[in-house]
C-alpha cells in the first residue's frame, strides 16, 4: 500500500470535524445544474473547477451532429479525427479509429474518463502490434443524449482510474424532458442533414406517463453517411490520392427507459441503451502506384462498433442520522469492436485478410449516501460518501488469411484479462455564505488478472496495486455576484491489459515485445485557480492551471537485445518513464449587448513538456480563440462565430518520431447559424461552417505526418459545409 501524501493527510483531517452529533436541520438547497464536479447536483458556481455544461440549444442538431462538434467552440478541448488512410495486413495505417476520443488540456485517450449515465465507456485500444487496426471511443449517438458535462482537471478523487486529465459525462434523455405539465403522451421527431459527410439522420423519441408513479421513454435513431470531406483534389485510385477514400457508414441506436416513483422520496430508473455503428471503406490510398512484384491491387476494410447497456439507478429518501438520501447504481455493459481488411496482391498469397476484434464486458455498482447538517453559526456541512466496484473483462483476437510468415492465425496480443477495482470515497463540503471548503479522498484497489489462453504463448503477468486520490477545493465569495475558486487534486490511471502483456514476435527480424509485471499506475497532481461571476449583463470565468504527471506509460520501448541476434532478439516493453508538466489558462465570457443580442468569447492555451527528455508534448493543441455573436429576432435566432487557432510552432513539437514533422499554420474560420421557431413545437435550424472555404489543418489530425509528405492535403479539414435540422415535439 502506498504511503499517504501530504495532500491525502490534509484531506483526511478536513473530512472529519469533531463536535455535535448529526443534527436534523433542514438541508441546504442546491440548484440541480452540475453533477460531475461533486457526484451530487449543485449550481455551477458552487463547483471549484472548470466545467462546461452543454444542454438544450447547445446540442442543436444542426450545430452538433457528432462529438467533434461538441468541442468546436470549447477552449482546451478537442476531438481527433484523422484521415481514413489505413493500410492492409501490414502496419502503418492511420485514422481507422474515427472520432478517437476527447483531448482535454493536452491529454487524451484513456487519460480522460468518459461516462454515459454514470457508466464507464469502453477504453481506447491502439498499438502497432495490431497492424493498422485502431479502436477509438466514439460509442455515442448524440440523438440519445440530452446533457454533456466536460470537467477539466483530475477527477480520480470522486471517480477513480482514468480521471487523470478530466472527465466527459453524458446523460441520456429523460421522459420528463418531453412530457409537458398534464401530458400523458408526447414525443419528438428529428431530421438532420450535413454536407460535410453527406449524412442523413432521423430520430423518433416517444414518452408516456400511464400513471402518477410511472413514466416511460423509447427512442430510435438511424443515420447514414459517407466519407468526411477534405480539401484534397487528387482523386487517383492509388496511394497518391488526397481526396477522401469512399466510405459508407450506418448507425442505429436505441434507448428505452422506465422511471418509477412509488413515493416516499424514491425514484427508480431502468435504462436500456444500444449503439451500433458500421463502416465500409474502399481504400484506394492502400493501392500501390504500379503493378510490380508485391504490389497491392485492391484494398478495402470494414469496421463495426457496438455497445449495449442495461442499468438501474435507484434513489431513496431516508432522512436518517447517517444519510438524507441514498443512491444505488448497477450497470451491465457489453461492447465489441471489429476491423477487417481485405487485400489483393500481385504475389502469393494473392488474397490476404486481417480480422481484429476487441471486446469489453463491464459490471459496475455504486452505492452513495448524502447527508447535510448544520454546524452552528453560518456553517453547514454536506457529506457525500460511498463505495464503487467495477469488474471488466477485456479480450482480443487477431485472425485472417495469408498471415505473415512469422505468425500463425488465430492469435491474441494479450490474454483475456479481468480487471477488478474496488473503491471507497468521501467528500465533505463545509459552507457559509462566503466560503466553501471541499476536501475529498478516494482509495482504489485494482487487480489485472489474465487467464491462461492457448492463443497467447507467453507467461502472462498479473498486476495489483492501489492508489489514494485526494482533492481539496475552496470557494470564496467576496460578493453575491462573483467568486474565487481553487482546486488541488490528484489523479491516476491503471495500466491496460495490452500495456501489461503486449505480445508480438518476429523471429526472422529478431525482435519481440514482452510483458511487464512491474508497471505502475500513471499519477497526476493538478492545481487550478479561477474566478467566475456576473455584473451588468457580463458573465465571466477565468482559470489558470498547472499539472504534474509522472510514471507515464510508454508502449514499445526498446529495453534490450539486438535486431541481429537470434539468441537475444531486440526486445520491446511498455514502461513507466514519462514525467510531464502541463500548464495554461482559459477565459470564457458572455456579454448582453442588448435584450436580444449576446456576445460570447472563449480562449484557451496549454503548454506541455516531458520534463525528463525536455521535449514538448505533441498531444498539446495550439491556442484557440472563439468570438461569437447571437441575436434573437422574433421567432428567429441568428448567430456567427469566428474561430482563430494559432500556428503550431516548430519549437513546440517533439520531432524525435518524425524529424520533419509538419507544423500547422494559423487559421481563422467563420461559421454562421440560424434557427427559426416555425411553431411553438417545431424548430428549423441551419449551420453554415467555414463560410470562406478556408483550407487548413488541425494539429491533432496531422501528428506524425512529415512536412514534405506528397499527400499532406489528405489531412485537411472540411471546406464549406451546410447542416440542417428539423425538430418537432408533440
Amino acid at each position: 500500500m502506498p504511503a499517504l501524501s501530504p495532500l491525502c493527510l490534509a484531506c483526511a483531517a478536513a473530512l472529519s470535524v469533531p463536535g455535535a452529533a448529526w443534527a436534523q436541520a433542514a438541508p441546504v438547497t442546491l440548484k440541480e445544474v452540475v453533477v460531475s464536479g461533486s457526484r451530487s447536483e449543485r449550481a455551477l458556481d458552487e463547483v471549484p473547477a472548470s466545467v462546461d455544461v452543454l444542454t438544450g440549444e447547445d446540442l442543436d442538431g444542426a450545430q452538433v451532429q457528432d462529438i467533434r462538434d461538441l468541442a468546436r467552440e470549447l477552449p482546451n478541448v478537442s476531438v481527433k479525427r484523422a484521415a481514413q488512410r489505413f493500410s492492409g495486413v501490414s502496419p502503418g495505417g492511420t485514422g481507422r479509429d474515427g472520432n478517437a476520443g476527447f483531448n482535454v488540456r493536452g491529454l487524451e485517450g484513456n487519460r480522460v474518463l468518459l461516462t454515459v449515465d454514470g457508466i464507464r465507456v469502453p477504453r481506447e485500444l491502439t498499438s502497432g502490434v495490431f497492424g493498422s487496426a485502431s479502436f477509438g471511443r466514439d460509442y455515442y449517438d448524440l440523438g440519445l443524449i440530452s446533457r454533456v458535462e466536460i470537467l477539466r482537471g483530475a477527477s480520480s478523487a470522486l471517480y477513480g482510474s482514468d480521471g487523470l486529465a478530466g472527465m466527459v459525462a453524458m446523460s441520456t434523455t429523460e421522459p420528463a424532458e418531453l412530457l409537458k405539465a398534464g401530458q400523458t403522451f408526447g414525443g419528438r421527431v428529428g431530421l438532420k442533414l450535413d454536407s460535410e459527410n453527406d449524412s442523413r439522420g432521423v430520430g423518433l423519441t416517444l414518452a408516456g406517463r400511464p400513471s402518477d408513479t410511472l413514466q416511460w421513454l423509447g427512442s430510435v435513431q438511424v443515420g447514414r453517411s459517407s466519407e468526411l470531406d477534405n480539401q484534397g483534389t487528387n482523386t487517383a485510385l492509388n496511394s497518391t490520392r488526397t481526396a477522401p477514400n469512399p466510405q459508407k457508414d450506418e448507425d442505429v441506436s436505441v434507448l428505452g427507459k422506465l422511471v418509477f416513483t412509488p413515493g416516499g422520496g424514491q425514484k427508480h430508473t431502468i435504462t436500456l441503451e444500444h449503439v451500433d455503428k458500421s463502416s465500409e471503406v474502399e481504400a484506394y490510398t492502400g493501392r500501390t502506384t504500379s503493378a510490380t512484384s508485391g504490389s497491392v491491387l485492391d484494398l478495402d476494410g470494414t469496421t463495426d462498433m457496438r455497445r449495449s447497456r442495461l442499468s438501474w439507478d435507484g434513489r431513496f429518501r431516508i432522512d436518517s442520522a447517517w444519510a438524507d438520501e441514498l443512491r444505488a447504481t448497477v450497470g451491465v455493459q457489453d461492447s465489441d469492436s471489429r476491423e477487417v481488411t481485405h487485400e489483393q496482391r500481385t504475389v502469393s498469397p494473392t488474397q490476404r485478410s486481417r480480422d481484429v476484434t476487441y471486446s469489453e464486458q463491464l459490471w459496475q455498482g455504486v452505492l452513495q449516501a448524502e447527508k447535510t447538517r448544520a454546524l452552528g453559526g453560518d456553517w453547514s456541512q454536506k457529506l457525500v460518501y460511498g463505495a464503487d466496484v467495477t469488474v471488466s473483462h477485456m479480450d482480443n483476437l487477431v485472425t485472417g488469411t495469408g498471415a505473415p510468415s512469422y505468425e500463425r492465425y488465430p492469435l491474441k496480443r494479450f490474454p483475456e484479462t479481468r480487471e477488478t477495482t474496488t473503491a471507497l470515497f468521501v467528500q465533505s463540503e463545509f459552507a457559509t455564505d462566503r466560503w466553501s471548503v471541499i476536501p475529498a479522498l478516494r482509495y482504489d484497489r485494482f487487480e489485472l488478472k489474465p487467464r491462461n489462453d492457448g492463443l497467447y504463448p507467453l507467461d502472462a503477468a498479473s498486476l495489483s496495486d492501489s492508489a489514494f486520490s485526494p482533492k481539496l477545493g475552496v470557494i470564496f465569495r467576496p460578493a453575491s455576484n462573483w467568486s474565487l475558486f481553487g482546486n488541488l487534486a490528484a489523479g491516476f490511471r491503471a495500466p491496460s491489459p495490452l500495456q501489461l502483456n503486449n505480445y508480438f514476435e518476429n523471429p526472422f527480424g529478431n525482435y519481440r515485445t514482452i510483458p511487464n509485471p512491474d508497471l505502475k499506475p500513471e499519477t497526476s497532481q493538478t492545481l487550478e485557480l479561477g474566478t467566475r461571476g456576473s455584473t451588468h449583463g457580463f458573465q465571466w470565468e477565468a482559470a489558470v492551471f498547472n499539472g504534474r504527471y509522472k510514471d507515464f506509460i510508454e508502449e514499445l520501448v526498446a529495453v534490450g537485445g539486438s535486431m541481429f541476434t537470434p539468441a537475444d532478439p531486440l526486445t520491446y516493453q511498455a514502461v513507466n518513464r514519462g514525467r510531464v508538466r502541463l500548464h495554461g489558462f482559459e477565459l470564457k465570457g458572455h456579454y448582453a449587448l442588448g435584450k436580444a443580442t449576446n456576445l460570447r468569447v472563449a480562449f484557451g492555451q496549454t503548454q506541455g513538456k516531458d520534463t525528463v527528455t525536455d521535449r514538448p508534448l505533441n498531444s498539446v493543441n495550439p491556442a484557440k480563440l472563439v468570438v461569437g455573436l447571437d441575436h434573437r429576432l422574433g421567432d428567429w435566432k441568428l448567430g456567427a462565430a469566428l474561430t482563430h487557432v494559432a500556428k503550431k510552432s516548430t519549437s513546440d513539437i517533439d520531432t524525435s518520431g518524425t524529424p520533419n514533422q509538419f507544423a500547422t499554420p494559423a487559421y481563422t474560420t467563420l461559421d454562421l447559424s440560424a434557427s427559426w421557431q416555425v411553431t411553438p413545437s417545431t424548430r428549423l435550424s441551419a449551420a453554415l461552417r467555414n463560410v470562406t472555404d478556408r483550407k487548413y489543418w488541425e494539429w491533432t489530425n496531422v501528428r506524425g505526418i512529415a512536412a514534405h509528405s506528397p499527400v499532406l492535403d489528405a489531412y485537411t479539414a472540411p471546406g464549406r459545409s451546410l447542416a440542417l435540422a428539423l425538430v418537432t415535439e408533440f
